[in-house]
């Protein structure tokens, strides 16, 4: 583990949205600054995913200073959308969770109306120190909150395992679909130099100066077979997970980890395994 070192730096400032790569990011107690605090929600308040409307992969969201957003698709002029005041909530609704959220106001609302083909609102999260604790027993700890990510604050990744993976791909039923580039998982931090799926016995990681935990796996799902490029959809990886990569019911690929400290971390930063 002496040359593992932070490969790349991904926010998804929009959930379900083409994210963005950075050089460098702060890391809040809720994940990396700016990501996943945007979400889209539908008429009866459901957040709205990759899972159901694969095409979200083609619009593109883009952090600006103050937290606000540019987004942008095909066929659509960008818009600028600034962080909403909080005069007013709505309720969005994740997987059993009940989540307070902003709106972010009628022309955000016709814009993602437009382009996905069905009633939505851009809705915004004002406050991850309070608004959704870690709901995952026993995995969460007293205290933890997340943004508007699937559960944990951080998804990270390394490029030996998906080496790895491509090359079980490669020997399996869909050959043709790989190799898969790294995006189809939308981590937040990618780790170079390391031996593939060392990450699945961390406990604590030290990137840099900022030290995480590992709650646990990453289980994996349809989204992971969404061509981020083109929005197409095939068998891999869950085929290949399936075979491989299967513990209990979760197809895993990842780690989610949760921040001990905060600060800065930056492409190139050393990753040192503390436990």
């Amino acid at each position: 583990m002496s040359k593992a070192a932070l490969h790349s730096i991904h926010v998804h400032p929009v959930k379900a949205l083409r994210g963005q790569a950075l050089r460098e990011a702060a890391v809040e107690p809720w994940g990396l600054a700016g990501d996943r605090r945007w979400a889209l929600i539908d008429e009866a308040g459901k957040v709205v995913t990759q899972r159901e409307h694969p095409h979200l992969a083609l619009a593109a969201a883009e952090l600006l200073p103050g937290g606000g957003i540019r987004v942008s698709a095909s066929g659509l002029d960008p818009l600028t959308v600034a962080v909403p005041d909080p005069v007013g909530t709505t309720t969005a609704r994740w997987s059993g969770e009940k989540i307070e959220t902003v709106p972010a106001g009628s022309e955000a609302a016709e814009w993602f109306t437009t382009y996905l083909g069905e009633d939505v609102t851009l809705v915004h999260l004002d406050d991850p120190a309070v608004r959704r604790p870690i709901d995952d027993p026993p995995y969460g700890r007293p205290g933890e909150t997340v943004s508007l990510a699937d559960a944990y604050p951080l998804l990270l990744t390394t490029l030996a395992s998906l080496d790895a993976l491509n090359s079980l791909i490669a020997q399996g039923d869909h050959p043709d679909e790989g190799p898969l580039p790294m995006n189809r998982f939308r981590p937040n931090v990618v780790v170079a130099g390391t031996a593939p799926w060392a990450e699945d016995d961390w406990k604590r990681i030290a990137i840099g100066e900022v030290v995480f935990r590992s709650a646990k796996m990453c289980g994996r799902c349809v989204v992971t077979t969404t061509d981020q490029a083109t929005a197409e959809r095939g068998k891999e990886p869950l085929r290949t997970l399936g075979r491989h990569r299967r513990f209990g019911n979760q197809l895993a690929f990842g780690q989610n980890v949760v921040p001990e400290t905060t600060g800065l971390v930056r492409i190139g930063d050393p990753v040192t395994v503390l436990e």
